[in-house]
């Protein structure tokens, strides 16, 4: 094997996730699209959706800037892309703590509230949220993708919980306020306001 062609495998194989102990290189589209999407959410939860350009994505990934563009055709396709991911991480966390509560005979509202608390554990994905919101102020389709989320995860709270508006309202607000104190590490301050403000937070 010639030293180009060897550089090309290796790239390809750090673009598809090459599986290294059981003999399988990940090679399709979507497995490849797949872990470049990984790697653009920790390059974007570190630097934000606007002022991050491409080409440290694409580095992070292993790939060329041309390869990337050839999975993702603009910077907005793969933004939209991450975001994407990153809500439906949390919808799906949520119906599968809300079926897991039904199961036992718990409270499915109690359940997705304590699952997205440990959601918020993972801070690549905590940092995403809050970008989207907000890089939505100044990118219309990115405001437009956080409120077809907010869509499905109020109808999958409404259906699982039970709970009137007005308790589905104080989920999501709990929720938000959980957002903003995890990203400014309020969690285990000894401050008088940070105490009043997580009180509530488990």
């Amino acid at each position: 094997m010639t030293p180009a062609a060897a550089k090309t495998e290796g790239t390809a194989r750090r673009a598809g996730g090459a599986q290294a102990g059981r003999g399988r290189t990940l090679s399709t589209a979507d497995e490849r699209r797949e872990a470049v999407l990984e790697a653009a959410m920790q390059v974007f939860a570190e630097r934000g959706y606007l002022g991050t350009p491409t080409m440290p994505i694409a580095t992070a990934a292993g790939i060329s800037q041309a390869y990337l563009f050839r999975l993702f055709p603009t910077k907005e396709d793969l933004v939209l892309a991450v975001i994407a991911r990153s809500n439906r991480r949390i919808h799906d966390t949520f119906a599968k703590a809300a079926a897991a509560a039904r199961a036992r005979g718990e409270d499915p509202g109690e359940a997705m509230g304590n699952a997205y608390a440990e959601l918020l554990a993972d801070r690549t994905l905590l940092l995403t949220q809050l970008h989207a919101h907000a890089a939505a102020a100044a990118m219309p389709e990115v405001a437009a993708a956080m409120r077809t989320c907010f869509a499905d995860l109020v109808a999958l709270v409404e259906r699982e919980s039970g709970r009137d508006p007005e308790g589905v309202q104080s989920f999501f607000a709990h929720g938000m306020l959980m957002n903003v104190l995890a990203g400014i590490g309020a969690a285990g301050l000894d401050e008088h306001w940070a105490k009043v403000l997580t009180v509530c937070e488990a």
